[in-house]
């Protein structure tokens, strides 16, 4: 595939709002995993809960997209100059001319949670409740469309986890079409009790902060985040500090509706994938971003993947152990933080992570350390098999 440059990137997770608060926290070991105190729910866990929220409505024009996930998603955007890069594009390129990619896992459903809250055993929903611009999947995608001011081609992705990846596949693909000359990719996840309450019921939620590929892992631990970042061709505006777009590739195994193939095949078919779209081969790979939810069937097929795939050379960890996992963010943060490992040269570590498990093949890392990242690999992992692997890499 044609090269695509990461103009600008925006991002907000439980480590804080933007780049330099995210880079401090790898740079330092720093969780933003802590107990669970969302909505009062009664759940003995941690999550990765972004602080504030409530005190930041969208008003006036934006009133009727209030929502936790669009609260969050106008957080990201206003991170690091993003709207002034997206401004420029606009003035560039022509309004038409920029897509708008999104992915989400449950959107706005807290939204649709109070609003049942509210109705009472027989009565009507509130008639404040706007399905359309807080719940509904696209929501998301009118919203940050509308608040851009951009009227190029968009649509949403809703495929579990691996959502924003995707995102940034289908923004390629489009582009490539020459249906829009720039994208914004990306999108949000937040807390809801249906998520929360969900996963306990699946019996995958950690006891404590999640542990990616320990011996003793038990369980993720669930975050919220959101992400954006603007595509386009390398331009006169770019320079050696961008970090590129070299390959996506994507696959589906289809093996069980919530449990990735134990040899973690299809993982590997997407991994192999996003290699050969961006003419390389696994040696030339320096940091593998891992999906690394600290389940154990999904830790142990990763590892096969990147074992068969890679050997026990290339350095990979998991962000989960910072941020938790942001469901169907997790590919735009994961697609960030290789964009600050490449350009800051520091390779994150995993925090709460204490003893690898001795049946893992791959070459996990434990703690941080300055080393100098030219291209890596991001993987996004998602229920019923759905699997997304990026390739990114410095402009030079």
């Amino acid at each position: 595939m044609s090269r695509l440059a990461l103009s600008d990137f925006a991002l907000v997770t439980c480590l804080g709002a933007g780049r330099a608060e995210t880079l401090a926290a790898l740079r330092t070991g720093r969780s933003g995993l802590a107990p669970c105190h969302f909505d009062t729910l009664p759940l003995d866990a941690y999550t990765g809960e972004i602080q504030g929220l409530e005190a930041l409505p969208l008003q006036g024009e934006w009133a009727g997209f209030d929502c936790r996930n669009n609260r969050l998603a106008a957080l990201a955007l206003a991170q690091d100059g993003f709207m002034d890069t997206v401004a420029a594009a606009r003035a560039r390129y022509g309004a038409t001319r920029v897509g708008v990619f999104v992915g989400t896992s449950t959107s706005g459903i807290l939204q649709t949670e109070a609003a049942y809250r509210h109705r009472g055993a027989d009565g009507p929903l509130p008639p404040s409740f706007d399905y359309a611009r807080t719940h509904n999947t696209y929501a998301l995608g009118h919203f940050v469309r509308d608040y851009l001011g951009l009227k190029g081609p968009a649509f949403a992705v809703s495929t579990a986890c691996a959502a924003t990846s995707k995102a940034f596949a289908s923004a390629a693909r489009m582009m490539a079409a020459g249906l829009c000359d720039a994208a914004i990719v990306g999108g949000a996840d937040t807390l809801c009790a249906t998520t929360l309450f969900g996963f306990h019921a699946l019996g995958v939620i950690a006891e404590g902060p999640c542990r990616p590929f320990d011996i003793a892992r038990n369980g993720i631990s669930i975050g919220e985040a959101a992400g954006f970042v603007l595509l386009e061709r390398p331009g006169a505006q770019h320079d050696s500090s961008t970090v590129l777009l070299l390959g996506t590739g994507e696959s589906s195994d289809a093996y069980h509706m919530s449990s990735p193939h134990p040899d973690g095949a299809g993982a590997r078919r997407a991994m192999a994938q996003a290699l050969a779209a961006a003419d390389l081969t696994p040696a030339d790979i320096d940091y593998i971003n891992l999906h690394g939810t600290a389940t154990l069937a999904g830790d142990a097929a990763e590892d096969q993947a990147i074992s068969r795939l890679f050997g026990n050379t290339v350095p990979c960890s998991s962000s989960k152990g910072f941020t938790g996992h942001t469901l169907g963010a997790s590919g735009i943060v994961g697609a960030a933080l290789c964009a600050l490992a490449i350009q800051h040269e520091f390779l994150p570590g995993s925090p709460h992570t204490k003893q690898i498990d001795p049946s893992f093949g791959s070459n996990y890392m434990l703690d941080g350390q300055p080393t100098r990242i030219s291209r890596a690999i991001s993987n996004s992992f998602g229920f019923g098999g759905v699997n997304c692997s990026l390739v990114l890499g410095r402009a030079s």
